[in-house]
């Protein structure tokens, strides 16, 4: 009886942190929602989808996670041998995405995955047209990375849609202020394009990280489920002799 309420404990508290996993992929995702969006309304819709596929995968942890639970509260072996089948499914595709983001972590290699856009060119066009509906996420991109411009500051000159070209948007400025892009020496050098870039290079690794430190764990989990199963039916062929 002990050993069953060992392993029914380490379930639980295994499932507790499973869970927490799940809901702080959630938070992550819905908080980096709006930045993925201004970067998929810059450079490609496709960036947008990241932060849904971070909350889908979320819930997915939750929604096993609370399988589990309901699985070790009523002592059902069937539950948790789901949740084990699934868990384990989780684990591989965990560890083949994690290896995956660390395999094309390469820049070059992100921006020339099958059917993705032309980023560059994408970016260099939004610059140059610099439209009044794409105005508001250009701002909000310059501000976020701290960029300025696609390739840089330079690019306001060319911009067709910009028409003081001896200065840039404010949104471009180190310290913001009414005016403050009149004054080129006082604005962000680095362009956009590359900010982005290396934005999701760091985002990928850790997303990478945190799929394969998440896949090694959860294969506790599955051998504390696989005891927990085997101790449940135990107890049950023991009540039913």
């Amino acid at each position: 009886m002990c050993t069953f309420c060992s392993f029914k404990c380490c379930f639980v508290f295994f499932n507790m942190l499973f869970l927490a996993s799940g809901v702080a992929l959630i938070v992550i995702g819905v908080q980096q929602h709006s930045t993925y969006k201004h970067m998929g309304e810059f450079a490609g819709s496709s960036l947008s989808k990241i932060s849904i596929v971070l909350i889908a995968v979320g819930i997915t942890i939750a929604l096993v996670s609370i399988l589990g639970h309901l699985g070790a509260f009523f002592n059902s072996s069937s539950m948790v041998s789901c949740f084990i089948c699934i868990l384990i499914v989780i684990i591989i595709l965990e560890l083949l995405t994690g290896g995956a983001f660390y395999i094309f972590r390469s820049r070059t290699l992100l921006l020339k995955v099958k059917n993705a856009i032309d980023y560059d060119s994408k970016a260099r066009r939004v610059i140059n047209e610099y439209s009044p509906e794409k105005r508001h996420t250009i701002d909000k991109i310059q501000e976020k990375f701290k960029c300025c411009g696609a390739d840089g500051p330079d690019d306001w000159s060319n911009s067709v849609g910009w028409e003081n070209h001896d200065a840039v948007p404010d949104s471009c400025c180190v310290l913001k202020g009414p005016g403050c892009g009149q004054d080129k020496d006082k604005v962000h050098t680095k362009g956009c394009i590359r900010a982005i870039k290396l934005f999701l290079l760091k985002n990928l690794l850790w997303v990478g990280a945190v799929c394969i430190t998440l896949g090694v764990g959860e294969v506790f989990g599955v051998i504390v489920g696989v005891c927990l199963c085997l101790n449940i039916r135990g107890k049950n062929y023991e009540t039913m002799s």
